[in-house]
C-alpha cells in the first residue's frame, strides 16, 4: 500500500531493510575503492583528498538526480524526499549534506547507520538530516 503526499508521485510504505542498504552500500564501496586506488597510485598522498572530492560528487549527483547510485540500482532501492513528501529525488543540496552527515554516523561507531534497525521509518542519521528515505524502487 502507497500514501500519496504529492498527487504526482506515492510513497511507498515499505521502507527498504537493513541488509539490503548494506549490500547496496558495499558495492557503492567497491567502486569508489577503485577509483581511489587508481588515484592514489597516480597522485600519491594528494589523490587521498581527490577521492574524497570524488565520493561527495558520486553520492550527490546519483541521490540527487536519480535517487540511486548504481549500488543502489542493483539491490533494487532509491532515496526519495520525505520531509517534502514529494516521493522524488532530494535534490543536490539535500544530497550533499546527506553525504557529508554519513561521515559522521560513521565515526561514531557506526551509530549513525545502525540507527535504522530502530527508527520507525528506518532511518539513519544521514536521513533525517536531509529529509530522506530508502524505498524499495518502483518496478
Amino acid at each position: 500500500m502507497e500514501t500519496t503526499l504529492d498527487a504526482s508521485v506515492a510513497i511507498p510504505r515499505e521502507r527498504s531493510g537493513f541488509w539490503r542498504r548494506f549490500a547496496a552500500a558495499f558495492i557503492d564501496g567497491i567502486a569508489l575503492g577503485i577509483v581511489n586506488a587508481i588515484l592514489r597510485v597516480v597522485l600519491g598522498d594528494a589523490g587521498v583528498g581527490l577521492g574524497l572530492v570524488a565520493s561527495a560528487a558520486y553520492f550527490t549527483y546519483f541521490h540527487g538526480t536519480t535517487g540511486q547510485t548504481p549500488g543502489d540500482a542493483a539491490l533494487g532501492i532509491r532515496v526519495v524526499d520525505l520531509s517534502r513528501g514529494t516521493g522524488k529525488p532530494i535534490g543536490y543540496w539535500r544530497a550533499f549534506l546527506r553525504w557529508l552527515v554519513s561521515i559522521v554516523s560513521a565515526f561514531v561507531v557506526l551509530l549513525g547507520y545502525l540507527w535504522m534497525l530502530w527508527d520507525g521509518e528506518n532511518q539513519t542519521w544521514h536521513d533525517k538530516a536531509a529529509g530522506s528515505i530508502v524505498v524499495p524502487a518502483a518496478r
